[in-house]
């Protein structure tokens, strides 16, 4: 007899929605083993290291190892961005920076590394389509929140906290797929 499998539950949409800044850089990834403290660094695809890096993040990860680790075990996602990586978003001279997703966890300065920095907030509330189109609005008159002053950011990530689910509506080309 076959394995019966349950449809599974479905997640109401009119409940809290996190809409934070969708920053235009590359996936970056530390992963900490647990009893073991095993250290690895990531990018969207793939584990990377100083030799095969990916825009620096690697370099940086090895070279703010003991810093990071205070994130504990599992693995913590945020974007790498900066000089030379996408838009740039104004940074000079190789300045970059490593915003983490969980702004639940990683909101609080004083808990958050300081070598690390955390995707901005632009709204918390219950799931309606103007809330979103407020946040990129206003993203698109005052510019960025992460880098301010730079007015070309890229979009808004919508993170719907009961489904665990993420999606992304940018300001420009949102109805094209990634590399179309």
């Amino acid at each position: 007899m076959a394995e019966f499998i349950g449809f599974p539950k479905i997640a109401r949409l009119s409940r809290e929605i996190v809409i934070t800044e969708k920053i235009d850089g590359t996936n970056g990834c530390i992963f900490i083993g647990g009893e073991d403290g095993e250290f690895l660094v990531g990018s969207r695809t793939r584990w990377i290291t100083p030799e095969t890096d990916n825009h620096g993040f690697a370099r940086w990860a090895y070279d703010h190892k003991d810093e990071l680790l205070t994130l504990g075990p599992g693995r913590h996602f945020g974007e790498w961005w900066g000089s030379g990586i996408q838009r740039g978003y104004g940074l000079q001279k190789g300045e970059k920076r490593f915003s983490l997703f969980n702004v639940k966890r990683w909101g609080n300065n004083a808990v958050r590394p300081k070598c690390c920095h955390v995707v901005p907030v632009l709204a918390v509330g219950d799931f309606t389509t103007e809330i979103v189109i407020h946040c990129l609005n206003n993203l698109k008159n005052y510019g960025s929140k992460a880098a301010p002053g730079f007015m070309q950011p890229e979009g808004v990530i919508i993170y719907h906290t009961v489904a665990n689910i993420m999606f992304k509506k940018t300001l420009e080309n949102d109805e094209k797929g990634k590399g179309e």
